[in-house]
């Protein structure tokens, strides 16, 4: 049987692999939990969670991308940049933004028309980007589509420079950062649980997503083997772009959630954070979303435990030699699986 007679659903899918990979890796991922949450404490650990989540959202579309066409879409990072500053323009310049909002009304009416507008324009700027610059060149070596990447990366940087200068911007928090609740004796910010919940939501809708719909299915399809997919009556193009669509819509959002949270955004917020979330997909095991999403909570846990003992300036390092590390030792990641070579 050749490769081209062979259904997409008999290889290994690269998006569900989590299911298949035993309970070892969970089990791994819950005792970490509890020991960083004794070691931590509660504030500093309900912190972790939310940068965790951040990088989760970001995370996400690295490994959708990879799952589908094995590009590492090293422009990924700036994508989740040009959303903090979408959602920036859209929070000051349509809603008349300028600091924390008056009623809860009104906070629900700014956060749901940012989130709106700032994933709609990212997602369909994630689109362009593949219809221009990675289309063309889908069956071209590997080392030219990775290349591009990194020029679009630096387009999208200079874009935003010229029109917002380099220096850190001020960005509306629309939820009051002193609003807290008491949650058995801990306080904790309401923009916390709002970072958190949403971030485990849009994970858990994108989960079902792929898993329980057609173009799910024709995502699943094409991850596993394009060729017999497209045989099979699969748009190929179309269920590509809308991967790119999905992914960077994901990072419009976490776009938003970065300027709520830390109050400024600036042009190099792409690359750093975008190389922090990409270490988050490969810990978790790149082409996989279960495995994506941990990831990012991972990387979140280690900069602030390193910032937590006073060891901030070496947080960066710490996340890149997991990297390394996880290279070395296990490259497919804690819930990815090796997958062999097509026949």
């Amino acid at each position: 049987m050749t490769s081209s007679t062979v259904t997409a659903e008999a290889r290994p899918n690269r998006f569900l692999v989590a299911r298949r990979s035993g309970v070892g890796p969970y089990l791994f991922i819950l005792a970490l939990t509890v020991v960083m949450y004794f070691v931590l404490g509660p504030k500093q650990f309900v912190n972790a969670l939310t940068i965790g989540a951040i990088y989760a959202l970001v995370a996400l579309g690295y490994t959708m991308v990879y799952g589908i066409i094995e590009l590492i879409n090293f422009a990924h990072g700036d994508v989740f940049m040009v959303g903090s500053f979408v959602s920036l323009f859209v929070l000051t310049n349509i809603l008349g933004a300028t600091g924390p909002a008056p009623d809860l009304a009104t906070i629900v009416y700014q956060l749901v028309v940012t989130f709106a507008l700032t994933m709609s324009v990212v997602g369909v700027l994630g689109v362009t980007i593949e219809r221009f610059a990675y289309r063309p060149l889908r069956n071209a070596p590997r080392l030219a589509p990775l290349i591009t990447a990194i020029g679009i990366s630096f387009i999208l940087q200079n874009v935003v420079q010229l029109i917002y200068g380099p220096s850190p911007i001020n960005t509306p928090q629309v939820i009051p950062p002193s609003a807290r609740v008491d949650i058995a004796g801990v306080s904790i910010g309401w923009i916390n649980i709002f970072i958190i919940v949403t971030a485990i939501s849009l994970m858990f809708g994108l989960q079902l997503f792929v898993s329980r719909t057609k173009v799910g299915r024709a995502m699943r399809s094409t991850a596993s083997d394009r060729e017999a997919a497209s045989l099979m009556g699969v748009d190929i193009n179309r269920t590509i772009a809308i991967t790119f669509l999905i992914g960077s819509a994901l990072a419009g959002a976490a776009g938003v959630v970065q300027g709520l949270y830390f109050g400024n955004i600036t042009s190099a917020l792409g690359f750093q954070s975008g190389l922090k979330a990409f270490t988050a997909a490969v810990l978790g095991g790149i082409g996989n979303i279960t495995g994506a999403a941990i990831g990012g909570f991972m990387i979140g846990f280690v900069e602030v435990t390193a910032a937590n003992f006073g060891f901030f300036v070496w947080a960066q390092a710490a996340v890149f030699m997991i990297l390394i590390v996880t290279l070395v030792f296990r490259p497919s990641g804690l819930f990815g699986q090796q997958l062999g070579e097509r026949a």
